[in-house]
């Protein structure tokens, strides 16, 4: 393998880019449980929860309690209120309302402890990410000022800015409780995220296969396109949702019929990325190149019009992390390819 050719801090900023890589597709998939269970505000505050470093557990914990010790930060659920303790101070035998102020980022205050946990796993793996992101950017840096290749520090610096930005945007969604729109950027942050670390990596192992068809490189290109429309296209239709179920409307089966025309189009549009994957991997198949990537690219295509399908007749609960996940790797190994093909 050409891995063998490279110098150990070559080999060690591909393995860290895996690494991150593979974090970074745990945050998604913790993200898409999260949104998936409805935990999104299971932590109101960030980046504590409740003003816990470790999340409360029991309603009790956020509940006032007389003769108690209570820190400056700390929360309690009090008369469908939040509230937060302005200093350290033991309480009373009646709640001092001096002692406390009112939440006022938002209005929501509600504690379950699955919720709490639930998303406070997602900040946890996302916080775990910033260490091997970190290292790696300073290994980048690192190779540039040996090699002066400073392409690949500025990819290494790039994707620990937007992790960076991808943890304020998160407190920002809190602190709007979950703010429509906000929740499609920090998508989209994430997919830039993986380019990042794949550019890395293909840049450093580059293994070249040569085409004489100078059409397919081009339509690869606009087959990451056409998937970048249809994952925004896809969480124009998730938001819908958490629209509906914040509206009361909880019966997954009645879904479908209170979406509006954006589901039909994303519905649609999905024939059109059969329709490019199949003339793809046709000419792929023709010149006899990458035959693993190209029979990754067709299996992720139908596992998507699979779960497609299946998201169509009643939203069952665990196809929705398993389509972002598919539409996600299916993006990276497109980007990837990118890196593989040269002419002839």
């Amino acid at each position: 393998m050409y891995i063998c050719n490279m110098t150990a801090l070559e080999k060690n900023i591909v393995r860290f880019a895996w690494i991150s890589l593979v974090l970074v597709h745990l945050v998604i998939l913790a993200g898409s449980v999260v949104r998936m269970t409805g935990s999104g505000m299971g932590c109101p505050d960030w980046p504590q929860c409740f003003g816990y470093t470790i999340p409360p557990t029991d309603v009790e914990q956020v509940t006032w309690k007389p003769d108690h010790a209570y820190q400056e930060g700390q929360m309690i659920v009090f008369e469908e209120e939040l509230l937060v303790a302005q200093r350290d101070f033991n309480s009373a035998q009646v709640l001092e309302i001096n002692n406390w102020k009112a939440y006022e980022k938002h209005d929501y205050a509600t504690f379950n402890p699955f919720h709490t946990w639930v998303e406070f796993i997602n900040r946890l793996i996302g916080a775990l990410t910033g260490l091997p992101v970190l290292i790696l950017a300073f290994m980048t840096f690192l190779y540039a000022r040996r090699t002066k290749n400073w392409t690949i520090f500025a990819l290494g610096f790039a994707t620990l800015f937007m992790l960076g930005f991808e943890a304020w945007l998160g407190k920002l969604v809190v602190d709007g409780n979950l703010v429509p729109g906000s929740i499609t950027i920090h998508m989209f942050g994430s997919i830039l995220i993986v380019f990042l670390l794949l550019s890395i990596i293909r840049m450093l192992k580059p293994k070249k296969v040569a085409t004489e068809n100078r059409y397919i490189r081009p339509l690869a290109i606009g087959f990451i396109v056409l998937g970048l429309l249809q994952v925004f296209l896809g969480t124009q239709v998730r938001e819908e949702v958490d629209a509906l179920i914040h509206s009361g409307v909880l019966d997954r089966t009645s879904w479908v019929y209170n979406l509006s025309w954006i589901f039909i189009v994303h519905r649609s549009f999905s024939w059109v990325i059969l329709l490019v994957s199949a003339v793809l991997l046709f000419w792929l198949k023709k010149e006899r190149i990458v035959f693993k990537l190209n029979m990754g690219i067709q299996a992720l295509v139908i596992f998507q019009m699979i779960c497609g399908i299946l998201l169509a007749e009643s939203f069952p609960l665990f196809v929705q992390p398993a389509h972002l996940m598919g539409a996600i790797i299916l993006l990276g190994t497109l980007w990837s390819l990118q890196f593989r093909l040269k002419k002839a």
